[in-house]
C-alpha cells in the first residue's frame, strides 16, 4: 500500500468526496485529530451522530458490532462513519480473516477509519488476508510539519487573536516547545491573552513558555560547546528544580550526542540533514541542531561524550551516589572534553 499524502486527504475533504477506508497514524496528534474531526463533520450531521457515528477500541470492539455498524443504513443522512482506535488487526487472532472480508466489501455509504495513537501501525505481511485488506485503505502518516510550515501556521493562529509575531520569534517559540502542534496551540492562546500590544515579543515567550526537556538540553549543549560552563550548570539545575527525572535528562542528552555522532559520519560521507532525519527518525529541528553541533564539535568528542553518558548511567543505577550530583559532574566532564575538542 502506497502512503496517501496529507495533501490528498485535504483534496478529499475539499471536494467532499472522501474515500471509504482510511488508516491514520503518526506522531503529530494535533493534525490527526483535526482531520479526523473534519472527516466526521463531512460525513455525519451533528443531529444524527448517535445513529451514524460509531467508535470502537481494543476493549469495546467485537466482530459482530463492527459488522452491524458498517452495514447499518445511515439515518437522516447519506453517509456514516466507523472509527476504530488502536486495534492491531495483525494480532487479533482467528477473527482477522472475517475482519479482512468486511474491509474488502465496505458499502459506499460508510467510511471506516483505523486510528493508531498508542499502538504502532506496523503491517505484518505474513498475515496475508488482513494485510491485503488493509492495503485497500488510504494510509495517512501525520508527521510534524517543517519549520517553515509551522511559522506560517503560528502566524495564522495569532492573526485570529489580533496579534503578530516576527519570523525569528516564531522560530524561537517552535524550538522552545519542540514544535509539537498541540503544545503550540495552547501556548499561542496563552500568549495572545497575555500580550497587551499587537506583537507577541520574545520576552513574553521567555516568560510564559517553559522549554520542553529536549529544547532545554539543546540550550545546555549550546552552552557546553561555547564553553559557558556556568550557564550549562544553571540550565541543568533548572531542569532538576522542575523535578525532571534525572534518568530522562540523561537519556535526552545521550540521544542528542548519538545524533551528533551519526551527523559527523553522514557529513563525512557527503550527506545532510534529511539523511539524519531518516536514519534517526527525528523531526527537522533536532536533525538541524545535530548537524550544527557536528560542525562545532569533533567526532572524537561526541564519541567520548556518549561513553561518559553510559558511565554516568551505570553509576546512577548501581551506586548510592546522588543522581543530581552525578549529572552535574557529567556536565563538567562534557565541558572539559569540549574545551579540548
Amino acid at each position: 500500500m502506497a502512503e496517501y499524502s496529507l495533501d490528498q486527504l485535504k483534496s478529499d475533504l475539499k471536494s467532499k468526496q472522501p474515500g471509504n477506508f482510511y488508516i491514520f497514524h503518526g506522531p503529530e496528534a494535533y493534525l490527526r485529530d483535526f482531520y479526523l474531526e473534519s472527516l466526521r463533520k463531512l460525513l455525519v450531521e451533528d443531529f444524527a451522530e448517535a445513529f451514524n457515528y460509531h467508535r470502537f477500541n481494543s476493549e469495546t470492539i467485537t466482530l459482530q458490532a463492527v459488522a452491524d455498524s458498517i452495514e447499518a443504513i445511515p439515518m437522516m443522512s447519506p453517509t456514516s462513519m466507523v472509527r476504530i482506535d488502536d486495534v492491531n488487526f495483525f494480532t487479533i487472532g482467528e477473527d482477522a480473516a472475517d475482519y479482512a472480508k468486511i474491509f474488502c466489501n465496505l458499502p459506499d455509504y460508510c467510511t471506516v477509519v483505523l486510528v493508531y495513537e498508542t499502538v504502532e501501525y506496523k503491517p505484518d505481511r505474513r498475515k496475508k488476508a488482513i494485510a491485503e485488506a488493509l492495503d485497500l485503505a488510504r494510509e495517512v502518516s501525520f508527521q510534524q510539519p517543517g519549520e517553515r510550515e509551522l511559522i506560517s501556521w503560528i502566524a495564522r493562529h495569532l492573526k485570529k487573536l489580533g496579534k503578530q509575531i516576527t519570523v525569528d520569534d516564531a522560530v524561537f517559540l517552535i524550538r522552545r516547545t519542540g514544535g509539537d502542534m498541540t503544545t503550540l496551540c495552547a501556548e499561542i492562546e496563552k500568549l495572545g491573552a497575555y500580550e497587551n500590544g499587537p506583537v507577541v515579543t520574545r520576552r513574553s515567550i521567555e516568560l510564559l513558555v517553559e522549554p520542553v526537556l529536549e529544547a532545554a538540553v539543546f540550550d545546555l549543549s549550546d552552552a557546553i560547546a561555547a564553553g559557558r560552563y556556568e550557564s550549562a550548570l544553571q540550565i541543568l539545575r533548572i531542569l532538576l528544580q522542575r523535578q525532571e527525572d534525572p534518568i530522562l535528562i540523561l537519556a535526552t542528552i545521550s540521544s542528542q550526542l548519538r545524533r551528533i555522532v551519526e551527523a559527523n559520519r553522514l557529513r563525512a560521507a557527503g550527506k545532510g540533514k534529511n539523511d539524519l532525519m531518516k536514519l534517526c527518525g527525528v523531526s527537522p529541528y533536532p536533525a538541524q541542531k545535530a548537524m550544527e553541533f557536528s560542525r562545532r564539535l569533533s567526532a572524537g568528542f561526541a564519541e567520548r561524550a556518549v561513553a561518559l553518558c553510559l558511565e554516568t548511567d551505570r553509576r546512577i543505577k548501581t551506586s548510592f551516589d546522588d543522581p543530581e550530583r552525578l549529572l552535574e559532574l557529567l556536565v563538567l566532564q562534557l565541558a572539559e572534553e569540549a574545551a579540548h575538542a
